[in-house]
């Protein structure tokens, strides 16, 4: 008998709750077909909640979700809630509160799908950006003087400590050597300009790069590393980068694979609990229309079960996917897919039990 392992859900927003259900119906399948079992306690954390109670993320819900092995969530974001709110409440909070302190973001073009870069394919856009997760310009920290008048001040402050940044790049390092393909660490940074905080990550980069002699080491400013990304993305196998900077480039590496329909990402705690969701919105219009596309958050689910120890189950999914973008689904974009959302998993959930 397998383990088992006791995962929150949070559905939140939107059509968070339709993509996680198909996440949840492949989780479902692969667990039965290897052996393991996966049980659920779902959250009802979201713009509903928040409009109905004013309540955005209780303490005593944060308590109860540190003794899970996983989060898995939907999307927030809510029409009727001023943005910010859920975000940081929920969102930032979370990543913050639990330690996630890095968020894991494979960048990787399936065959079948478009790229809007010309004559690139899935052997030249395989790479994964590891971004500082708590730390940089999204603490907070700063304020306002004067505000709302014509001599308004605002400050916006950049926290990057040395602890911080190392976790970070140790992690990137040793996430580099496993991964084993060209063990090359690219540090994606703005030396010329930012000169304090940059500085800092380049010089922790090369120091703790000296434990890692099989590892290559690279580094690009942030606007060239944007250059890249579009005109040479086989370069890249890791880039490790602060907050900011890991938010704008994991969009850009979004687009490159294919759109936020494929994209999934983790918000990581190695020694603690992670969460793991699509990289898309809560995309309100389509709510419960069964247009919007699953894949995203199903890839979510195979990256959870990796992270839990089951790889095999992963490299189920990623397969179960690969057979259906290269044989079935005609667009990654929401209604034009050939399939409605349920139908999605449905199909995800019969090339697993094949």
């Amino acid at each position: 008998m397998g383990k088992t392992y006791n995962i929150a859900t949070i559905p939140g927003d939107g059509t968070g709750p339709e993509v996680l259900r198909e996440g949840i119906k492949v989780i479902d399948a692969v667990s039965k077909k290897i052996g393991f079992t996966v049980k659920y306690t779902s959250y009802d954390l979201g713009g509903e909640r928040y409009l109905k109670t004013g309540e955005v993320l209780p303490d005593s819900t944060l308590d109860e979700l540190r003794g899970y092995d996983a989060i898995y969530l939907g999307a927030i974001g809510h029409p009727d809630v001023k943005p910010g709110i859920l975000e940081k409440g929920i969102l930032l909070r979370t990543r913050f509160e639990l330690d996630q302190y890095i968020n894991l973001r494979p960048v990787k073009l399936y065959e079948g799908v478009e790229t809007p870069l010309r004559n690139k394919g899935p052997d030249d856009i395989d790479f994964v950006v590891i971004r500082e997760n708590t730390e940089g310009l999204y603490t907070g920290a700063g304020g306002f003087l004067k505000k709302g008048t014509k001599d308004e001040v605002a400050i916006q402050e950049s926290i990057n400590t040395r602890k911080g940044v190392e976790r970070c790049i140790r992690f990137a390092f040793e996430y580099t050597r496993n991964r084993n393909k060209q063990k090359k660490l690219t540090l994606c940074a703005k030396t010329n300009v930012l000169t304090y905080a940059s500085d800092l990550w380049a010089r922790t980069f090369y120091e703790v790069a000296e434990e890692y002699p099989d590892v290559k080491t690279d580094y690009a400013h942030v606007d060239a590393t944007c250059m890249w990304m579009v005109k040479n993305p086989e370069w890249f196998d890791v880039i490790v980068t602060d907050n900011l900077f890991g938010d704008i480039i994991t969009d850009l590496g979004a687009i490159i694979q294919g759109g936020l329909g494929i994209a999934a990402g983790g918000n990581i705690n190695p020694e603690g609990v992670s969460m793991f969701e699509p990289m898309g919105g809560s995309a309100p219009k389509y709510t419960g229309k069964n247009v919007i596309n699953p894949l995203a958050a199903i890839m979510a689910g195979g990256m959870m079960l990796d992270f839990l120890g089951e790889k095999t189950g992963f490299i189920e999914i990623e397969n179960a996917v690969k057979k259906a973008l290269k044989n079935d689904i005609k667009s990654l974009d929401a209604g034009k897919m050939g399939y409605g959302t349920k139908e999605v998993g449905d199909l995800i959930v019969s090339y697993i039990n094949r």
